[in-house]
């Protein structure tokens, strides 16, 4: 995310307004859609969204719609408006086909082209030739369209961006290879424009889908609320109304098992509320009239009638959103090196070819010689090599640390996770397992008879502690007892018979703690207490952090009680009861003190700080908010998942540091030979394809390294 500003706003209220511009795709096209404004009367400032592919434009109310859309077209970008509840249309599906193409066509024109290298010669060559144009010239005009028709909409305008050149090249050079082939000419370059296509799209492919994925996790965030709710008239009568048509004052009568549409007051009745999206708390809490409840909580229990205080985008919920689209956006130094260097290619590369073609008409040769030695450095100077020193290098990092049980769902996290020297880590379920298991002396009290007793009663009850009890005494190899007049009353617990005798599983008396309570009539009350313990190799996880410079405590929305029994055992400092705002805040302090903060968390109420944070990461029983948030995501148990997450990012910057001095010193000793002649346009394609090969295959190394 970047942000130009071109005035201070007056006093009365600017207008924020969301323009989808579906054809920006880099740092040069974030520039030129921000610039586009600065000559708008009227206009404040401008915020792109590479992820979102869209720009919000703060404005005064004079400043009408077609005004911000003429500006983006006059620049060659079209625009139109875009809903704040709309999803983003996926970038990667349009480029499929085309790379599809591509490949395909590359393949079989090299196969023509081996036979050319081996000296077929005459009425063979020709053959060849012309069987390599029927299948490149097809395939570069429908492969090369994403480049073509950017080109063209920068020209139209009087502007320029890289796919100028990158289009000329490939014009020019399937023009000469075709008149080539028409004369009976030795060489032919279709090869060379297809691999170089290929590798283009490709890079533009692996873009498009970490950009997708970033925004999915904003989409699965307000999937999280309930699509309507039943409303009571004045009169007492009910009806269904969807979200949208919810209004604040309504009163809506929320089921057990369903979660709430809009933010609101309990009016009546008292029930528990799952809230674990804002709060991050794992046992559900007490609602009663009053209480202020949110969109996308689950009601755990009874039914309550809740009036409306807050729906759609002002809903607690859809705040959430907007803190992750607005801090998701990449902060990586890579994309601004583009931005300024995208200033640079085009009219540098522009200018060197140029003044080659000049120098050579000047030295005597023909156009047609001069031409080819032009296109030659047009080619050669294709930064592919360095276009791929940073996506190889993640490519093959993220491939070994998913062999691993770590998913990179975001490329750039690689280099923000290789600077990270302070960790924030969540408790319940990512310091902890995040499920409640039974504590082992009081699950040892228990009886056979009275553990037979609590896995029945337990296997018919979807509440967290039952499930809890029944994994855990299965696990023991306890049978269930054979019972009778089965129900469950909600809130209140399990209750049936046994052999004649009434036994329940529910809530204790008193009890601090998560907790449940066995009773068999005649026998004492059995009270299990429950306990959500540490993740495997969790010492030996902070042990490694702490040996990498690594500063780690807890933030966490549980209560102070819960966080400070794990902050004890861990040895590690915590803040407490945080909520989505505060934890977001805990960040933003840390990172403007200039340290490099990692967030790991798993819950809904974790989103907004994940987003927030130089780089995070989630475990793949997060919630989907969680897992779409995050950077990465671990599918193991173990914590050790994180140091080897920051060992492999911080070798991988290793790698493309030296794939950028591979690419840079590429250029170096290949330009100077191209202008100099001594480099046909195929050997400039071979040439620039084996200066990418050179990247690739550093980038390789990195395969060991998630051992």
């Amino acid at each position: 995310m970047s942000v130009v500003a071109f005035k201070q706003p007056e006093t009365a209220a600017p207008i924020h307004t969301i323009l989808a511009v579906p054809a920006m795709h880099c740092a040069g096209c974030m520039g030129k859609v921000e610039r586009a404004f600065g000559k708008v009367e009227g206009v404040h400032s401008a915020r792109t969204n590479l992820t979102a592919r869209s720009v919000e434009v703060i404005h005064d109310a004079q400043v009408e719609m077609p005004a911000l859309v003429a500006a983006l077209a006059a620049t060659g970008f079209e625009a139109q408006v875009r809903e704040p509840e709309a999803e983003s249309v996926s970038a990667v599906k349009p480029l499929l086909a085309p790379l599809g193409v591509a490949a395909f066509a590359c393949m079989n024109v090299m196969l023509m082209s081996v036979s050319v290298w081996s000296g077929a010669d005459g009425t063979m060559r020709s053959l060849f030739h012309w069987v390599s144009a029927l299948i490149g010239v097809p395939a570069i005009v429908y492969a090369g369209r994403p480049f073509f028709t950017s080109a063209l909409k920068v020209l139209r305008h009087g502007k320029t961006n890289m796919d100028v050149p990158i289009s000329i090249g490939v014009t020019i050079a399937t023009g000469l290879s075709f008149y080539e082939t028409l004369t009976g000419g030795a060489e032919a370059w279709f090869d060379g424009v297809l691999m170089l296509l290929l590798f283009l799209l490709a890079g533009r492919v692996l873009d498009a889908m970490m950009r997708d994925r970033a925004r999915s996790g904003v989409d699965a965030l307000l999937r999280q609320a309930a699509t309507g709710a039943m409303v009571i008239e004045a009169d007492g009568a009910t009806r269904w109304l969807d979200a949208k048509s919810l209004r604040p004052g309504m009163l809506m009568r929320v089921a057990a098992g369903e979660r709430l549409a809009a933010d609101g007051e309990v009016l009546r009745g008292t029930t528990r509320f799952d809230q674990s999206l804002l709060t991050g708390e794992s046992e559900p809490v007490q609602a009663g009239p009053g209480t202020l409840v949110h969109a996308g909580t689950l009601n755990a229990d009874v039914p309550v009638d809740v009036r409306v205080t807050a729906t759609g985008q002002d809903t607690a919920l859809s705040e959430i959103a907007r803190l992750m689209e607005v801090a998701g956006q990449s902060r990586s130094k890579y994309v601004r090196i583009a931005d300024r260097a995208s200033r640079l290619y085009a009219p540098a590369v522009h200018t060197l070819a140029a003044v080659t073609f000049a120098g050579w008409m000047l030295a005597g040769a023909g156009v047609y010689h001069a031409l080819v030695i032009a296109i030659a450095v047009l080619i050669i100077t294709c930064p592919c090599a360095l276009g791929l020193a940073v996506p190889v290098a993640q490519v093959v990092a993220a491939s070994a640390l998913m062999k691993r049980g770590i998913l990179v769902k975001d490329g750039s996290a690689l280099e923000r996770m290789a600077e990270i020297d302070r960790l924030l880590l969540d408790k319940t379920g990512t310091l902890t397992i995040g499920r409640p298991v039974p504590d082992e002396v009081t699950l040892g009290a228990l009886s056979c008879a009275e553990a037979s007793v609590a896995l029945a009663l337990a296997s018919h009850s979807r509440h967290p502690l039952s499930q809890g009890l029944a994994q855990a005494l299965g696990a023991m190899g306890v049978r269930a007892a054979d019972l009778e007049d089965v129900r469950e009353e909600a809130g209140q617990g399990v209750s049936a018979r046994w052999n004649g005798i009434a036994v329940a599983l529910g809530r204790p008396a008193s009890a601090q703690g998560m907790a449940t309570a066995l009773r068999i009539e005649g026998g004492p009350v059995r009270v299990i207490a429950f306990a959500d313990r540490l993740r495997p190799d969790a010492q030996a996880a902070l042990a490694q952090l702490a040996a990498m410079d690594v500063e780690t405590s807890i933030l966490s929305g549980d209560s102070v009680s819960a966080v400070g029994t794990i902050a004890r055992i861990t040895g590690l400092t915590a803040q407490a009861a945080a909520s989505p705002a505060e934890k977001q805040e805990a960040i933003e302090r840390l990172q403007n003190a200039g340290r490099k903060v990692m967030m790991a968390g798993d819950g809904l109420n974790d989103g907004p700080a994940l987003a927030a944070a130089h780089a995070s990461i989630a475990p793949g029983t997060a919630s989907d908010v969680g897992r779409q948030a995050a950077d990465m995501v671990f599918t193991s148990e173990s914590l050790l998942a994180i140091p080897r997450a920051i060992r492999v990012s911080r070798a991988t910057m290793r790698v493309v540091r030296q794939n950028f001095v591979l690419a840079i010193g590429y250029n170096a000793l290949a330009v100077p030979l191209a202008i100099a002649g001594y480099v046909t346009p195929l050997v400039a394609a071979i040439a620039m394809s084996t200066s990418s090969l050179i990247v690739v295959a550093n980038s390789l190394r990195l395969t060991g390294e998630a051992r």
